[in-house]
């Protein structure tokens, strides 16, 4: 029952457009158990290959953005399997841990490994689809942050001294841009000069890829895969001896505090433009109503005056072409407040149940190309 209010229809579950910004997504304020939440999403892909979403509960919310790289297929898949299966892993160890995140993390990968099989003969190009993953779950007072690949959270919390908003980061990013990254690869693969490469302006992972833990990615995780001359016609052959990736989540665990005011949960695109502390400034010194759209903004005008333009020039240029200028991203903001639910409410109360989730592509209400709903457990 937890989840089935994301079987709604998809125009229920989503927020409402953004008038200015034709590829701008935004969903104000909502309520969640202790407190307020925003989202936000730009696209800049000619698909949207980020996603996100919240789902809230008289006893937990679950936070996660999720971004894709290859393709949206991952990003999608993992919007519709992994809050079902840590809900799943929960009730069956008698409630959240860290194991039941290890559980379903890693059934996730599990699952979309066997859609790579089963879509391998008619959907070679499947296999290096992949997808960086955050999540957050509030319960009980506790925070659990887990994360693959270079998503990030951060939390605002009020400074011991004085009325100050200092950010901490929560989540590890896992880009070997990061140097103990980089030594942590390189530790792995001490027979491969060239496990890591610098190419492109960047630090890549056999010169592919920035990340060094995701969903998907299967060619670099599965060596069988990338010697399949059936991939070569869609891929870059890479010679692999064993995995170059992992779907391992760095997993934190805090009690929050009364001076922990709020959450940023972001893919990398914005954390591109904006650092923590910016990021925290602004959520901060504003009011809370779209206050996700706010982030997004910033970042885009960042963007856009390092390429000597403006915001406005960058909003008229369409998807696809605007991935020159910025990246898909999504942005939740999850304000914390004390317990919000009155102790006598029903737990079958439908109303104290809610899932937001962003659009699969901004605008697009295309059912048959989206499929967001998530399983329903029992």
């Amino acid at each position: 029952m937890m989840l089935e209010m994301c079987r709604r229809p998809l125009e229920k579950c989503f927020g409402g457009g953004d008038g200015e910004d034709g590829l701008l997504w935004h969903m104000d304020l909502k309520p969640h158990s202790s407190g307020d939440y925003s989202i936000a999403v730009v696209q800049a892909n000619s698909a949207l290959e980020d996603q996100g979403q919240v789902f809230t509960s008289p006893y937990a919310t679950y936070i996660g953005v999720y971004d894709g790289h290859g393709g949206p297929e991952a990003s999608r898949f993992i919007t519709n399997r992994l809050f079902p299966f840590l809900h799943k892993f929960s009730i069956e160890q008698g409630g959240l841990s860290e194991d039941v995140i290890r559980k379903a993390f890693d059934a996730t990968e599990e699952e979309f490994l066997d859609l790579v099989k089963a879509s391998w003969p008619v959907r070679p190009h499947i296999a290096s689809v992949g997808s960086c993953c955050l999540v957050g779950v509030i319960s009980n007072g506790v925070l659990y942050v887990a994360n693959l690949g270079d998503s990030r959270a951060v939390l605002g919390r009020r400074a011991s001294e004085g009325q100050a908003v200092v950010a901490e980061r929560l989540s590890t990013d896992h880009n070997v841009a990061v140097e103990e990254v980089r030594k942590e690869v390189k530790d792995l693969h001490p027979d491969d000069a060239h496990i890591v490469v610098y190419t492109r302006g960047v630090w890549r992972i056999k010169g592919i890829i920035q990340v060094s833990r995701s969903i998907g990615d299967v060619y670099l995780k599965k060596p069988e895969f990338n010697r399949d001359p059936l991939f070569h016609h869609f891929g870059i052959p890479v010679p692999l001896k064993r995995p170059v990736m992992t779907a391992e989540p760095s997993i934190l665990v805090r009690k929050l505090q009364p001076q922990d005011m709020f959450l940023i949960f972001a893919t990398d695109g914005l954390w591109e433009h904006l650092s923590d502390e910016a990021a925290v400034k602004i959520v901060s010194k504003n009011s809370r109503v779209g206050i996700a759209k706010r982030l997004v903004r910033a970042a885009i005008e960042e963007a856009a005056r390092k390429r000597e333009l403006r915001y406005e020039d960058i909003k008229r240029i369409e998807k696809g072409v605007r991935r020159h200028f910025h990246d898909d991203f999504t942005v939740i903001v999850i304000f914390l407040d004390h317990s919000q639910v009155s102790p006598n409410a029903s737990l079958t109360d439908p109303s104290l149940f809610n899932c937001t989730s962003v659009p699969v592509d901004i605008f697009s209400m295309n059912g048959d190309e989206a499929d967001v709903s998530l399983h329903t457990i029992p």
